[in-house]
């Protein structure tokens, strides 16, 4: 009815603060539960699958399919245990990720961004911090790898408002390994070959705690 897709609507929509950036730290539990609560849990893609390895398309219809899509990958996200998720980890060539993040004071984030693209950082703003990452779609592998600990990021919410992320530390680094996927770069792409044969051994020698689509 109407009235319900107003609310919906309106509910969907991050304030943001006196710069621009969105507000994302308010109401977190309850705008989570929300959306994993009409979504439907799907598989995990990982790292050999074609959609993984090439640039998505842009999301140009901001609709239901849309917003039914991004239900279902916080649902996804949760059952995997995740604290981002991009679509193509769920088989679906768009660009859009989800998040529920904490950054390194313990702030909790959750949102969506569409189209989203990295912004270049000034100089002095560019301080890298080499702590461990991890990915749902190379599951139970884990290495350092060195990302600049403040990200931004520009791109849309799910009814196609402009939008403005930031994020220090963890949350950072989320935002900038979301990104990659929706451009085709995994996290081992950025490692040296041997680290990167590492990460894909502890992948062959564990088991993935969350259902994924094996490769053919």
């Amino acid at each position: 009815m109407a009235q319900q897709d107003t609310d919906q609507q309106r509910a969907g929509v991050l304030p943001v603060d006196d710069e621009g950036y969105v507000i994302d730290t308010e109401d977190c539990e309850e705008r989570e539960a929300a959306y994993r609560e009409r979504g439907t849990s799907r598989p995990i893609t990982v790292v050999g699958n074609p959609v993984l390895h090439k640039e998505c398309r842009d999301v140009t219809e901001f609709d239901d399919e849309l917003r039914k899509l991004v239900d279902d990958m916080f649902a996804s996200q949760r059952t995997a245990e995740g604290v981002g998720l991009a679509a193509n980890q769920i088989g679906v060539d768009l660009k859009v990720f989800v998040y529920d993040c904490p950054d390194d004071e313990g702030v909790r984030h959750v949102g969506v961004v569409c189209n989203p693209k990295l912004v270049e950082l000034p100089a002095e703003k560019r301080r890298l911090d080499d702590s461990n990452e991890g990915c749902l779609s190379v599951p139970t592998a884990y290495a350092p790898l060195a990302r600049p600990d403040y990200a931004e990021v520009t791109g849309q919410d799910e009814w196609g408002n402009p939008i403005k992320v930031r994020g220090t530390g963890y949350f950072a680094r989320c935002l900038q390994h979301e990104t990659d996927h929706l451009y085709g770069y995994l996290y081992i792409d950025r490692l040296s070959k041997r680290e990167r044969k590492e990460a894909l051994r502890q992948m062959a020698e564990n088991e993935p705690r969350y259902p994924v689509v094996a490769n053919d």
